[in-house]
């Protein structure tokens, strides 16, 4: 019974070797990207750290037809299926009393006057739109994203579209699979005590502390 169950638990701790190996293999890339990105933009502020540029590349005003300024949402509609500008998100801000109202697909319909303003793109190539109601015409801006600002943006999740969601997504599961790995691994042959005394215990610990300090 012991040399079965010591068979087993040699098998188990080499498949999660192997395991480890494969999904650290793949995760790998996405650790140096997302790593380099993240530190960037954690230490923008206080190191001063480049962030990458947006350069326009145009900006025009372009004539509304009048059904298409009745609402945020037709001019939305007017601006992706007539002048072919992706639009991933709108907000409109009224120029009255009485707040914003909630509108489809996440955006907001003005009570009237006020400003809309219309975003979307890729990591890449972004654009914008700006409108006041009653104007009759839309001003509409395309801008060209630097590397850095395009690997800023992915980071965020921004501009990647459906692929690179699914992509990042499998990139934090493969994290999780790794750490869960790794700590089977370096906890094999080890009491608790021992766990708790060792790098693992200290990680955890600071952990909490910082993440206890940072929510206070």
């Amino acid at each position: 019974m012991e040399n079965a169950a010591r068979l087993r638990s040699a098998r188990t701790y080499r498949v999660m070797r192997q395991l480890h190996l494969w999904i650290g293999a793949w995760g790998a890339l996405a650790a140096i990207l997302f790593g380099f990105s993240g530190f960037l933009q954690n230490h923008r502020a206080v190191l001063k750290l480049p962030q990458g540029e947006s350069v326009e590349l145009s900006k025009a005003d372009v004539e509304v037809p009048e059904d298409a300024r009745a609402t945020p949402e037709a001019l939305r509609d007017w601006l992706r299926d007539t002048q072919h500008i992706p639009i991933d998100s709108m907000r409109a801000q009224p120029g009255g009393e009485g707040g914003q109202q909630r509108g489809e697909a996440g955006g907001q319909r003005s009570r009237g006057g006020g400003h809309w303003t219309f975003n979307g793109g890729n990591a890449r190539i972004t654009w914008s739109a700006e409108y006041t109601p009653g104007a009759t015409t839309v001003q509409v801006r395309s801008s060209e994203q630097t590397p850095l600002a395009i690997m800023s943006r992915l980071h965020k999740g921004v501009g990647g579209g459906v692929a690179w969601i699914l992509l990042g997504d499998s990139f934090a599961l493969a994290m999780i699979a790794l750490g869960a790995s790794g700590i089977y691994m370096w906890a094999r042959g080890r009491s608790v005590k021992q766990m708790l005394l060792s790098v693992f215990g200290v990680a955890v610990l600071v952990l909490l502390l910082i993440g206890g300090a940072a929510v206070v």
